[in-house]
């Protein structure tokens, strides 16, 4: 029988701009009573980690350009707004009024290129949260500071709320990873009957963030932190960008 189990970690305080994230997360750990061993996997979300490294911008500093103003008046959106969506994103893909779909400069297809407005402060005027500059970068130095604090290796995730084509609602992804194999890959390999594996991909980083999302929460928990324990130890260098789907295999550009 296999069997892994996700604990949350209590206590995590409001995050922001400078905070040690690897610091915060280890007291948690101390003060949840919980230990890591070789490995867990720990899923941070991204929430914490864009605030921790100052992505929170204060609309009041953004001027919009006339190619902002102009598809903000087509989506119904602030100006100011899809300004940093277009800052952050390389190919808009789809629009209508209250929607922007884009592809972010990091690759991944979704609402807004991942900006946010919930969940964060507001104290000086609206304000939007962008995502990290580089997510599996953020993951590597977590991974590496967990692993000098307790000599175990401990894989990163970090984990947003994602949409998808064709379905409803979202699902935590992993935008950042480090530590562990992220995709396990089964082509050439053979099934129950012997037919050969042509396509066969599993999505590891995707089901663990979806799992541990699930019980993090999204809207009031204030539990942005996970610990994935019982997985195999995995020293595999896995990062997010693995995940993306080649731009020539895209078909439904």
């Amino acid at each position: 029988m296999r069997q892994i189990s996700i604990s949350t970690l209590d206590g995590i305080p409001l995050i922001r701009a400078g905070d040690d994230l690897a610091a915060i997360i280890l007291g948690a750990m101390h003060d949840n009573g919980l230990a890591f061993a070789d490995g867990d996997i720990l899923v941070v979300a991204q929430k914490i980690v864009s605030k921790a490294e100052g992505r929170l911008v204060s609309l009041a500093t953004v001027e919009p350009g006339d190619a902002a103003r102009a598809l903000a008046q087509r989506t119904d959106k602030d100006p100011r707004l899809v300004q940093l969506i277009l800052d952050e994103t390389d190919t808009v893909l789809r629009e209508k009024p209250g929607v922007l779909i884009v592809r972010h400069r990091l690759g991944h297809v979704g609402a807004n290129a991942g900006i946010d407005q919930s969940n964060i402060e507001h104290d000086g005027g609206e304000s939007a949260l962008l995502l990290p500059r580089d997510p599996d970068s953020s993951a590597a130095r977590l991974h590496q500071a967990m692993r000098a604090a307790t000599g175990r290796h401990v894989g990163v995730l970090i984990a947003d709320s994602l949409n998808r084509p064709w379905r409803l609602g979202t699902v935590g992804g992993a935008i950042g990873c480090a530590g562990f194999a992220v995709l396990d890959d089964r082509r050439g390999q053979h099934d129950l009957f012997g037919r050969e594996l042509k396509v066969t991909m599993i999505n590891r980083a995707d089901s663990i963030a979806a799992l541990a999302t699930m019980l993090m929460g999204e809207s009031i928990e204030r539990t942005p932190v996970a610990v994935v324990h019982g997985l195999a130890p995995d020293e595999q260098p896995g990062s997010a960008a693995e995940i993306m789907r080649p731009l020539v295999d895209d078909l439904f550009r």
